[in-house]
């Protein structure tokens, strides 16, 4: 069910992103450091972007899931990234967003924090 959610939940962070003019360069990339959610382009910017998806706030808010060892990991799988797909002479910004998902049965909202971290 927990992946299941997660999904979901990265479906609709998709579908709002493209919606708010972001293009996807890359989806759930891997690495043995870990996974990269969504790795997306806006204005000349390269966001990586956590999804993070609940349907209550009973542990906390979702956003709050990213803590400091969560950050450093997806900094480190940042970098690996860039170096992996030659991107460092090509764009000079990058940002780290969070975007919470909270479904509460057939409804959902979205909450997108730029420059989260």
């Amino acid at each position: 069910m927990k992946i299941k959610l997660g999904l979901i939940g990265e479906q609709l962070a998709v579908n709002y992103i493209g919606d708010n003019g972001y293009y996807i360069l890359d989806r759930n990339y891997r690495t043995r450091l870990g996974e990269l959610d969504i790795i997306a382009k806006k204005d000349n910017i390269i966001v990586f972007i956590e999804v993070k998806t609940r349907t209550s706030n009973t542990y906390g808010m979702p956003s709050e899931a990213v803590n400091y060892r969560k950050q450093k990991t997806i900094q480190r799988l940042s970098q690996q990234y860039i170096l992996h797909r030659k991107l460092n002479n090509t764009c000079c910004h990058y940002r780290f967003d969070v975007i919470e998902v909270k479904i509460i049965g057939k409804k959902y909202k979205i909450d997108h924090i730029e420059n989260a971290f």
